[in-house]
């Protein structure tokens, strides 16, 4: 008989009642989890029917550098650098943006001095103000909103329209493969 307690048993944590205090749980460095229970990491597949997470620079921040991802972007302050993201980039009122950008979707309420290289769809509220140029499927421009430089938009050039193709006439018709 031994006059000391093993330490190896596994300890559960006293029930308080009433009359006795909480003690805190003990850590037993004996006892190991039970990794053959884990399952194994999958990759992390992103559900394209799910919004895509949001950063935001915050209206009191300035930063310079590059920003590249697969998620939204929102400037609300000041940004000097590229901008490539997978979905959308929203420029809000009193934010500015240098640099180059390309996006599924540019919503443009600041000022950006830049060109908007690749987008499906550029939205310029009426007080954005673009010093470049514009390449994008879509465009929208609401009254009041300033532009110094040029606009391409609603050509097939294989990218922003891909499979669609016009008649001339302004109506899409089919295919292009």
């Amino acid at each position: 008989m031994a006059i000391w307690k093993d330490n190896t048993a596994t300890r559960l944590p006293p029930t308080s009642t009433p009359e006795t205090k909480e003690q805190p749980a003990r850590f037993d460095a004996s006892t190991k989890p039970d990794t053959a229970s884990n399952t194994p990491t999958t990759p992390v597949v992103r559900d394209p029917l799910l919004p895509r997470k949001e950063s935001v620079i915050a209206a009191d921040l300035t930063i310079e550098g590059k920003i590249e991802g697969g998620g939204s972007v929102r400037i609300a302050g000041k940004f000097k650098g590229d901008v490539n993201v997978q979905g959308d980039l929203t420029i809000e009122s009193g934010a500015k943006l240098t640099g180059a950008v390309r996006a599924e979707r540019v919503t443009i309420a600041g000022e950006l001095e830049g060109n908007v290289e690749e987008a499906a769809l550029v939205d310029l509220h009426q007080t954005g103000v673009v010093i470049g140029d514009i390449k994008a499927g879509s465009l929208t421009v609401a009254a009041g909103a300033r532009l110094r430089g040029q606009a391409e938009f609603g050509w097939d050039d294989g990218k922003a329209l891909r499979g669609r193709k016009s008649n001339g006439h302004g109506v899409e018709t089919g295919s292009a493969s």
